[in-house]
C-alpha cells in the first residue's frame, strides 16, 4: 500500500442530532423521535455528533488555550504530574507510554480504501487525566478513583477543567438518557449506573513541531473501554473513526457541536446491539495545512484533543439491559464489575501492571 493511500478516502461524517428538544421536554413526541433516531445512529455507526444549546465555544477555547500552555512547559515540569503508581489514571501520562491493543485481525478485515495505520509501538502523545463529578466514599478500586493532580503554575486549572468537563459529562448523561428512552427503557436506566463513576476529562497533547510528518500516528487504531467518549472541537484535524460497516471518516466537529463515540461498556450492556467504535489520530494533509496556518498566525503547534471518558461506576456490575439479555449475549458479555473490566483493559494498553 502506498504510504499516502490512507489519506485518499473521506466519506460523509457522522449524523448530527439536535438534543435541544429532549432537553426542553423529554416526554414530547418530537423528543421521542430524536431518541429513536439517536439509537438507530449508534446501532449503525457507533458514533454521532450532537448539537446542544449547552455547548459554549468560548469555554472550549479557554480550555484549549490552557492545555496548550500546559504541554508547552519543559518535560521536567510535566513529569512532576506523572503518577504511574495510580496506573496514570490521574495527572499526566508521558508520551510513548500508552500502547494501543493489538487489533491486527480487525485492521486486516478492513477494505483497502478504509485501511487503518498499523500501530508502531507506544503512542507519541501526552495525556492529562482530570476527574469530573463525585467519587464513591468507599470503593474496591481506589486507583480508578484517586485524588486530583493540580499542576503548580496554573491557579485557574480547577475552574477551567471543571467547567468544561462538567458540560461534557452533562452531555454524555443526556445522551445516555436518550439511549434508554430510545430503547423504551426507564430514562435513568444507564445514568444510574454512571453515578459516582470514574469520569475523566482526558486532553491529549501531541507536538506537531516534532511529530508533524504525514501519516505520523498519535493514537493508534483502538476502541475506548468506557461507556461513552465525547470530544469537543480540536484546532487540528486528524481523528479518523470507523463506522460499524467498516467505512472510515475523517471527523469534522461543527461549531456548537460535540462528537460522541460508543465505548466497550455500552457495547457490554447492550449485548453488542451498539458496538464500541474504532478510531485513530494521525497527521493528515488537513493537519499539515492547519499547522502552516498556525505558524503564520504565531499560534501553538500542540494538538489538543478535548476528550472526556464517561464511565459506569467502578463498583457497579456490567449487566446486559433487559431487551438484550439472552443466553447467547450472556456468554459473550458475562456479568463483571466495571472496575474489573477497566483494570483488565488498562493492563492491555500498558497503563497498569498485572498484579
Amino acid at each position: 500500500m502506498a504510504k499516502n493511500s490512507i489519506q485518499g478516502t473521506m466519506e460523509q461524517g457522522p449524523a448530527i442530532i439536535d438534543i435541544g428538544r429532549f432537553l426542553a421536554d423529554p416526554t414530547s413526541a418530537e423528543a421521542l423521535e430524536d431518541c429513536k433516531n439517536l439509537v438507530k445512529t449508534l446501532q449503525e455507526t457507533s458514533c454521532l455528533v450532537i448539537k446542544s444549546p449547552k455547548v459554549n465555544e468560548e469555554q472550549n477555547s479557554r480550555f484549549l488555550d490552557m492545555m496548550e500552555q500546559y504541554y508547552e512547559q519543559p518535560t521536567e515540569a510535566l513529569m512532576k504530574d506523572v503518577h504511574p503508581e495510580w496506573s496514570y489514571q490521574l495527572g499526566a501520562t508521558p508520551e510513548f507510554t500508552e500502547k494501543p491493543r493489538d487489533h491486527a485481525d480487525v485492521i486486516k478485515a478492513l477494505k483497502p480504501q478504509y485501511a487503518a495505520h498499523a500501530p508502531r509501538g507506544a503512542d507519541p502523545k501526552w495525556r492529562f487525566f482530570w476527574r469530573i463529578g463525585d467519587r464513591p466514599s468507599d470503593t474496591a478500586y481506589p486507583e480508578l478513583n484517586c485524588p486530583p493532580v493540580i499542576p503548580a503554575k496554573f491557579p485557574h486549572w480547577q475552574d477551567v477543567m471543571d467547567s468544561w468537563g462538567s458540560l461534557m459529562l452533562s452531555s454524555i448523561e443526556t445522551v445516555s438518557e436518550m439511549i434508554a428512552t430510545g430503547y423504551g427503557l426507564p430514562v435513568d436506566s444507564i445514568t444510574k449506573m454512571m453515578k459516582n463513576g470514574p469520569h475523566l476529562l482526558a486532553p491529549t497533547g501531541s507536538d506537531l513541531k516534532r511529530f508533524g510528518d504525514l501519516d505520523q500516528i498519535f493514537a493508534g487504531f483502538h476502541y475506548d473501554f468506557n461507556l461513552l467518549t465525547i470530544h469537543g472541537k480540536s484546532r487540528y484535524p486528524g481523528l479518523y473513526i470507523w463506522l460499524r460497516d467498516g467505512t472510515r471518516v475523517l471527523v469534522k466537529v461543527p461549531p456548537g457541536c460535540l462528537l460522541l463515540q460508543a465505548g466497550k461498556q455500552l457495547e457490554w450492556i447492550t449485548g453488542g446491539d451498539i458496538m464500541a467504535g474504532f478510531h485513530e489520530v494521525v497527521v493528515t494533509k488537513e493537519t499539515q495545512a492547519a499547522v502552516e496556518k498556525a505558524k503564520e498566525e504565531g499560534r501553538s503547534l500542540w494538538r489538543i484533543s478535548s476528550t472526556l471518558f464517561g464511565h459506569i461506576a467502578s463498583d457497579t456490575t456490567l449487566n446486559i439491559l433487559p431487551p438484550f439479555s439472552n443466553e447467547e449475549n450472556l456468554k459473550k458479555y458475562p456479568a463483571i464489575l466495571a472496575g474489573k473490566q477497566s483494570e483488565e483493559e488498562l493492563q492491555m494498553i500498558n497503563l497498569q501492571q498485572k498484579s
